[in-house]
């Protein structure tokens, strides 16, 4: 059905070319009886009528600010009403307001660019692989979960009664991404007093930022600091080179500290990381002790020349990085003479052959030895304990559970991380 005979007809508007849409939907425009949009449209349009000396055509001018309102005049009076949208009316506009309140048959409707496809435009960037949220009415649990898997761009609709951008930026600096992030703010895109601003700290936002307003996101290349300048151990998650199809799984930092603590570590020795996945806890061990000789293993293809960024990263050098399994390694004798018999033994990522592979282990290891084993399951720990107990001088297990804090508006949420149990066997 063309427009002509639609009541309602929703015009989005790309508002960096305004004055040039009003000239090419004339012909509709000039058959309506009411004009409605949001204020600032309104006063564009009855400039541009102004402008073009156009008095003998009467409108009713509604403002769809108030949304609730809105709706109910269509709904007492029906005439034939244009409706101006920013952007695309059915991505976060009004459409989907219009569409719950009148048949389909009355409705008629015309896109523009959106909001975040104009902020693209401006920096000459591709948005086809982008993700994007909305904070409306929402906390920022949402933008938590999306950037935990650091996405190369993310485009954040904000809620300007909480913060708005500078909610997000607080979030961002709370999960200590704010390094790994571009931050940049769009206010009033396409018009006269549009403002585009790369946000570096909480004190680059301006005091009259616009409630009009989007954030996108921009994966970075940070200059890395030197190890040098890196803390001994609990080094911050975002420095670690992550797996790009699983970013995120990785040993956070509160419980690195808390495996590194338990391996009792000697000055000397040979320490195994089994399953060691970006193999942050391995490669802090020899920051903590640099004449450890460490041999890191991980199945995942790709993981060893990710753990040899990481080694560079830390400035630490391991002995042997394998990766295959870890049952292959130790039935075919790929671990050389000087590296088989470890004093110190790290054993995670869990799997259905945990057993076998510390049955193996156990009849390759110095003594003493200690071994520890985190897990995010108590499924496998009797079994575990019945392997290690005649051989362990000492077993035990505890239970971690860490959080983080989150900003909310002025305040702040603690968000859990996944519960760990770590299983600690000491043999001497």
């Amino acid at each position: 059905m063309s427009d002509e005979s639609k009541q309602i007809h929703v015009i989005g508007i790309d508002t960096s070319s305004v004055e040039s849409l009003f000239e090419a939907k004339k012909k509709p425009i000039f058959k309506a009886k009411r004009i409605t949009g949001p204020q600032r449209i309104l006063d564009s349009f009855k400039t541009w009528l102004k402008e073009k000396n156009i008095r003998n055509h009467k409108f009713e001018f509604i403002a769809t600010d108030k949304l609730n309102d809105f709706i109910d005049l269509l709904k007492k009076d029906e005439k034939k009403t244009i409706v101006f949208s920013g952007g695309d009316p059915l991505w976060f506009g009004i459409g989907r307001l219009l569409i719950q309140n009148f048949p389909l048959s009355k409705l008629y409707f015309e896109p523009a660019a959106t909001s975040f496809q104009l902020a693209f435009s401006k920096l000459g960037k591709p948005w086809q692989d982008t993700q994007w949220i909305s904070l409306h009415g929402r906390d920022p649990l949402p933008f938590e979960k999306a950037i935990k898997k650091l996405p190369p761009s993310l485009v954040v609709l904000t809620d300007s009664n909480r913060e708005g951008a500078k909610e997000v930026y607080k979030s961002l600096h709370s999960m200590g991404l704010e390094r790994k992030y571009d931050f940049w703010t769009f206010e009033r895109l396409g018009y006269l007093n549009e403002r585009i601003l790369k946000i570096s700290s909480i004190g680059d936002f301006p005091s009259n930022f616009d409630p009009l307003h989007l954030v996108i996101l921009f994966e970075r290349e940070e200059p890395l600091k030197s190890s040098e300048e890196l803390p001994l151990f609990g080094i911050q998650d975002s420095v670690f080179l992550q797996n790009s199809d699983c970013p995120g799984l990785m040993t956070k930092k509160e419980v690195r500290v808390q495996i590194l603590s338990e391996l009792n570590l000697p000055k000397q020795g040979v320490i195994w990381d089994i399953g060691s996945g970006v193999g942050s806890i391995g490669l802090e061990t020899l920051r903590i002790c640099p004449s450890l000789k460490l041999v890191s293993v991980d199945k995942r293809i790709g993981s060893k020349n990710i753990i040899k960024e990481n080694a560079r990263r830390l400035g630490v050098n391991p002995s042997l990085i394998i990766e295959d399994e870890a049952l292959n390694i130790l039935k075919e004798d790929k671990i050389t003479h000087d590296l088989l018999h470890p004093d110190r033994v790290i054993i995670g990522g869990g799997g259905a052959k945990l057993d076998l592979i510390i049955e193996k282990v156990l009849k390759l290891i110095n003594s003493p030895c200690i071994i520890v084993i985190p897990l995010i399951s108590l499924k496998s720990i009797s079994k575990l304990e019945s392997i290690l107990k005649p051989k362990a001088h000492k077993l035990s297990i505890s239970q971690h559970q860490s959080y983080r804090g989150v900003s909310i508006g002025e305040d702040i949420r603690l968000s859990p991380l996944n519960p760990v149990f770590i299983l600690k066997c000491e043999i001497i």
